[in-house]
C-alpha cells in the first residue's frame, strides 16, 4: 500500500553531509516524502553509529532509524579526485544539508557562494548549533545547552532545571529545517534561483516559546517552575501518582471539562476553585489526596469516559501496544526482526505512508555511480 506522501517530492535530489540527530531526521522527513537522498559521511562514517543502543547482531538502533531510505557513501572531500565527483552530485542536486561548525564548508571550498555559481538552484541548507553569526557561532553544544541558554531549562523542572527526552532542539530543528527547504523548493518554481539557509539549533527554542516571548516583551515577566498552567501551577493541568505508584494527566484546562471532572471525582466543592490564583498549592494537594486513593486501573475506570481530559501516563511499550496506536496505522513493524518504524505521521488520503527500507551502502571507492543518482 503505498500513500500519495511518497509522491510528493518525486525527483528531489537530496545530498545530506550532516551527521547525529537534526540533519539526518530533516533529510529522513524528506525521503519519506519521495525525495531521493544520498548521505555522504566521512571516511570513518557518521559518529552516530557509536551512539546508543544495538540490536542483537550489533547494528547500531539510532543510526539505522535516522537513515532508512537513504543511500549511505563515504567520501573524503579533503581529496581533490573526492572534490571533484562531488562537485559533478552538486550541479545536479536540488537540496544540499550539512552540519558541520559554521566555515568548515568554507575552507573546504564547498559554501555556498561558492556551489550556487556550479548550481544555481540549489538550497543549500546549514544546521549548526548557534547559527552562523553571532558571538556564540563557533561554541561547541548540545540539545541541552540549547534549552540552557534559551531560557526553557530555567522553568521546567522541580528540584532542579531538567532537560528533556527526546531531545527539542534537535528534533525541532529537523523539522524547521525541512519547512524552510520546502518553502525554498517552492519558491525556487518562481524564481528559478534556491537560497542558503542558516539554521541554528538555538535559535529554533525561541518560536517554540513565542507565547512566553511575548509575555516578556509586553510585561517583563520571567517565567519560573509552577508559574502558569503550562510549567505545574495549575491543578486542573497537573501530574498526579496514584497509591500503585503510577501516575495519570489530567488537562481539564477550559472550564466544562473541569466541571465534567469535579462532578465524576465526587467533589461540586472544587467547581469555584478552578479559578484561584496560580499557583494553586492548596488545591494540588486536594487532587494529589483524591488521585491517591485510587490504583492507576481504579482512576482510569471512573475517569476515562469522562470527557475531562484525563490520561493514563504510559511508558514506551504501553503506549507503542495501545489500541489507538494500532489503529492509527503510523507506527508499524517492518520486515525485519525487531524493525519496528515511527513513520511521517500524516495519512494522506486516508492512507498511512509505507513502510521505510533499510539504507543502501554505496562503494565507497572509484568508479562512482553518479548517473545512478543524477539520472534517477
Amino acid at each position: 500500500m503505498t500513500s500519495r506522501l511518497q509522491t510528493f517530492l518525486t525527483g528531489v535530489k537530496v545530498l545530506d553531509l550532516s551527521q547525529y540527530i537534526p540533519g539526518p531526521m530533516a533529510s529522513l522527513l524528506l525521503a519519506d516524502m519521495g525525495a531521493q537522498v544520498l548521505k555522504i559521511e566521512p571516511p570513518q562514517g557518521d559518529e552516530m553509529r557509536n551512539l546508543g543502543p544495538q540490536d542483537a547482531q550489533g547494528r547500531p538502533l539510532f543510526y539505522n532509524a535516522l537513515n532508512a531510505g537513504k543511500q549511505v557513501r563515504r567520501m573524503d572531500l579533503k581529496l581533490g579526485w573526492v572534490r571533484e565527483e562531488f562537485l559533478a552530485l552538486v550541479a545536479g542536486a536540488d537540496v544540499l544539508i550539512e552540519g558541520f561548525r559554521p566555515g568548515v564548508m568554507a575552507r573546504l571550498g564547498l559554501d555556498y557562494a561558492t556551489l550556487s555559481v556550479l548550481n544555481p538552484r540549489l538550497v543549500y541548507c546549514s544546521i549548526s548549533g548557534y547559527g552562523a553569526t553571532g558571538s556564540l557561532a563557533l561554541k561547541a553544544a548540545h540539545d541541552g545547552n540549547y534549552l540552557a541558554t534559551s531560557g526553557i531549562l530555567d522553568r521546567n523542572g522541580d528540584a532542579a532545571p531538567m532537560f528533556f527526552d527526546p531531545p527539542v532542539a534537535d528534533t525541532s530543528g529537523s523539522l524547521f529545517a525541512v519547512i524552510a527547504i520546502l518553502g525554498a523548493l517552492h519558491g525556487r518554481a518562481g524564481s528559478g534561483r534556491g537560497c542558503e539557509i542558516d539554521l541554528g539549533l538555538a535559535d529554533v527554542m525561541m518560536p517554540l516559546q513565542l507565547l512566553q516571548v511575548a509575555e516578556w516583551g509586553a510585561n517583563g515577566v520571567i517565567p519560573k517552575p509552577r508559574s502558569t498552567y503550562l510549567n505545574g501551577g495549575a491543578a486542573y493541568y497537573q501530574v498526579y501518582a496514584t497509591s500503585d505508584g503510577r501516575h495519570i494527566m489530567l488537562g481539564c484546562v477550559e472550564a466544562k471539562f473541569w466541571r465534567n471532572f469535579c462532578h465524576a471525582a465526587g467533589h461540586p466543592d472544587w467547581l469555584g476553585r478552578q479559578s484561584e490564583p496560580i499557583p494553586q498549592t492548596a488545591l494540588i494537594a486536594d487532587l494529589a489526596a483524591c488521585f491517591q486513593g485510587f490504583t492507576l486501573e481504579q482512576a482510569s475506570s471512573l475517569f476515562s469516559g469522562v470527557d475531562c481530559c484525563f490520561s493514563p501516563v504510559l511508558d514506551l511499550g504501553e503506549a507503542l501496544t495501545s489500541d489507538q496506536l494500532r489503529e492509527r496505522g503510523l507506527v508499524r513493524a517492518g520486515d525485519g526482526p525487531g524493525d519496528l518504524q515511527a513513520l511521517f505521521p500524516v495519512k494522506i488520503d486516508g492512507k498511512a505512508p509505507r513502510l521505510r527500507k533499510p539504507h543502501a551502502r554505496v562503494a565507497d571507492g572509484p568508479p562512482v555511480a553518479i548517473a545512478e543518482f543524477l539520472n534517477a
